[in-house]
């Protein structure tokens, strides 16, 4: 016993511009996936049917179908905007504290900590507050490691030591 094709028309312009994403170049793979089973969609086949051509499951298609009713051809295609919260620090607030990092710890300190960052960041009223987590990241994204010594570079010396017992070597 199957299922009836879904009732489902993609409008001219949608049509032409499905076959824009699906021969243009590089595109996520995803979004082609999601432009294949709408164009086959169209043709009449069931949602399973469709569902075994672009690997999904039946009910990932029945759901594109669905965004494309209500969102359009845009809202069926592309992810929505995720329902996390926003980031806690804009890009101005993040370079002031890398800047803060990259300069000499505070008096009486040796070097900074991911607590003495949120500390000062605080004090000095970069942000109005941020955690030590968000400070870890911040740092980690950057590939900075500001409890760590100093990355110095030390030059090898060329002297070469002359051996115990007194003799010399190389030379003819």
């Amino acid at each position: 016993m199957s299922r009836r094709p879904i009732e489902f028309q993609v409008s001219p312009e949608d049509q032409k511009a499905i076959g824009k994403i699906l021969t243009a170049g590089i595109q996520q793979v995803r979004v082609v996936l999601r432009a294949i089973a709408l164009e086959q969609l169209t043709t009449g086949q069931t949602a399973p049917a469709v569902a075994r051509i672009v690997h999904l499951s039946p009910q990932a298609v029945r759901r594109i179908a669905h965004r494309y009713r209500t969102n359009g051809l845009d809202g069926a295609l592309y992810e929505r905007q995720g329902r996390g919260s926003k980031e806690l620090l804009e890009a101005s607030d993040k370079q002031r504290i890398i800047a803060m990092v990259c300069s000499q710890p505070p008096e009486g300190q040796a070097r900074w900590t991911v607590r003495l960052i949120a500390e000062e960041a605080v004090n000095r009223k970069l942000v109005p507050q941020v955690g030590r987590e968000t400070i870890r990241v911040l740092l980690s994204s950057h590939d900075l490691k500001p409890w760590r010594e100093k990355n110095v570079v030390h030059r090898r010396s060329r002297r070469r030591v002359p051996p115990q017992d007194g003799r010399r070597t190389g030379g003819l």
